[in-house]
């Protein structure tokens, strides 16, 4: 099995003068990248760290961002990348967790380092990511790889541990998923197949490097010798300037960051002009922006991506052929399309058995990308890993033509009067009514059902919705047990995880306080 480094070995030996990576004015080939990375390591070696020793890295989106990964590979370490949205006592956690000794850390998060020194307390060794000058007692990037010669590559490789991958910012603690070379190996190749990279693929970094979902599409093009373009962070403005100025043809943005874009006052589509494919995941996308870009965007490839940490991540696609609005297989376009080349699933009741196709149950999900267990977690690595089966906790149904459907999380399931609703699919017909910017279901207590459907909607622009005239549009979509009984109107965005997901746990909590159903 090869391991992460061959692609950028690849990369530098085949088209050594080819950018590499894109990050404002500064321009770097393969040839370029693959001599960084090899003296980053050198650095990192030379101040104690060994092969399998974790690494940590808290910043925002870089090129040295980047580098480090490879770095990192290229000692035969293991990369902790470390969630920008996440308290310093989650992100403590992780560091304390992992082992980590060293962190890279940039301007964004450096007045932090007092509060994480003093809960972290095994962190020794601290490098500065940014050109600013280097604040006194950490090690300067940039010096690390100057000031060493390159190194060989460790070569690691299969089941040797690549990275510690925390997840859990949307159910509670954090749980460090085991992803090996193997894994990420794998995932990177499927995903250039399935995403259409190539050595003319121009990626945007808009969504968080830390997260597995850019990491992924960030390997498929690495694994071609494509070019990385990379920005700070997501904002409308930034991504629609970084698309024109670089000719972007591949991005990946999680639902929330798609809204955000088509509903900025600079959006237009022609600003997406050079894009060939937009990969979008992580959450579900309401309906209504959907139907959107199918409209709008008829020249982009749209694949809608389905996956979590535990398989890294990839499990299913949407093909662009199956973004469509109109004949018999208009409805595919709310799948999240078919199980992705290597990899199985089933769907299985409660008790594992598997259900019949267009039943609900939940997706178990195996291939040559899941993960090894979570670190130090072995009854949470028994629940959910059962012989070599990653149990999702994602409810879905299967049609026949091998099209998956997802309906929720299975722990987002609202039950009112014993009867199941499913948030995800209110929140699309919701979705469709004008003026919806966002919206997410809830369960809330009552006394008559157990609990009742509950939708917070943030507006457009403020504008003033009606509830009764949502009702009545969700009507025509929704059986009447499933419409919401009430609403709240928010003009501030809903709380969202570092990978852009809602924070549901936090929208139940001002509900649950004092009743039994928990709010995780």
């Amino acid at each position: 099995m090869m391991g992460l480094t061959e692609p950028l070995h690849r990369a530098a030996y085949s088209t050594p003068h080819k950018p590499a990576t894109i990050f404002g004015e500064r321009t770097r080939s393969w040839a370029e990248f693959k001599d960084r990375a090899a003296r980053l390591a050198a650095g990192l070696k030379s101040n104690g760290v060994n092969a399998g020793d974790p690494i940590a890295i808290l910043g925002l989106n870089s090129d040295r961002y980047l580098e480090y990964y490879y770095a990192v590979w290229w000692l035969g370490a293991v990369v902790v990348p470390m969630n920008i949205r996440w308290s310093v006592a989650e992100n403590a956690y992780s560091l304390n967790d992992s082992g980590a000794k060293v962190m890279f850390i940039d301007a964004q998060f450096s007045p932090l380092i007092p509060q994480i020194k003093a809960e972290a307390k095994g962190l020794t060794t601290l490098i500065y990511l940014d050109d600013e000058k280097c604040p006194e007692g950490l090690l300067d990037f940039e010096a690390l790889i100057a000031n060493n010669a390159p190194m060989e590559d460790a070569r690691k490789s299969g089941e040797d541990l690549a990275g510690i991958f925390y997840t859990g910012g949307t159910t509670g603690f954090p749980k460090g998923v085991l992803i090996p070379h193997r894994a990420l190996w794998f995932n990177g190749l499927s995903l250039a197949k399935l995403i259409e990279t190539s050595e003319e693929t121009k990626y945007l970094h808009a969504a968080p490097m830390f997260h597995l979902a850019d990491g992924a599409a960030s390997l498929a093009t690495t694994a071609v010798g494509g070019t990385h373009v990379i920005i700070p962070m997501f904002t409308p403005d930034g991504v629609l300037t970084a698309i024109g100025a670089n000719k972007i043809t591949h991005s990946l943005l999680v639902p929330t960051m798609i809204g955000m874009l088509v509903q900025s006052q600079s959006y237009t589509p022609d600003h997406l002009s050079s894009l060939t494919h937009l990969i979008y995941g992580g959450s579900p996308i309401p309906e209504g922006i959907l139907r959107q870009l199918i409209r709008e965007l008829p020249w982009v490839g749209l694949i809608n991506a389905y996956g979590q940490t535990e398989m890294a991540p990839v499990i299913s696609a949407l093909a662009p052929k199956h973004h469509v609005l109109d004949g018999p297989h208009a409805d595919r376009f709310k799948s999240v399309g078919q199980v992705a080349p290597g990899v199985e699933i089933r769907i299985v009741d409660e008790n594992g058995k598997d259900v019949p196709r267009g039943e609900v149950g939940e997706i178990v999900a195996r291939s040559p990308g899941s993960m090894q267990g979570y670190h130090n977690k072995p009854e949470q690595t028994k629940k959910t890993l059962d012989n070599g089966w990653i149990k999702t906790g994602d409810g879905a149904r299967m049609d026949e033509d091998g099209f998956l459907f997802i309906v929720d999380r299975v722990k987002d399931m609202v039950i009112t009067g014993g009867e199941n609703v499913f948030s995800a699919e209110v929140e699309n017909a919701v979705s469709t009514f004008p003026g919806v910017m966002q919206v997410a279901v809830i369960g809330i207590p009552d006394e008559q059902w157990g609990e009742a459907v509950h939708a917070i909607i943030v507006t457009q622009g403020g504008v003033t919705l009606d509830s009764e005239a949502i009702t009545a549009h969700c009507r025509n979509q929704l059986a009447n047990y499933k419409l919401p009984r009430s609403f709240e109107f928010k003009a501030e965005p809903l709380p969202l995880s570092g990978a852009g997901k809602v924070l549901k746990r936090e929208l139940r909590k001002p509900h649950w306080g004092g009743h039994e159903k928990g709010v995780s």
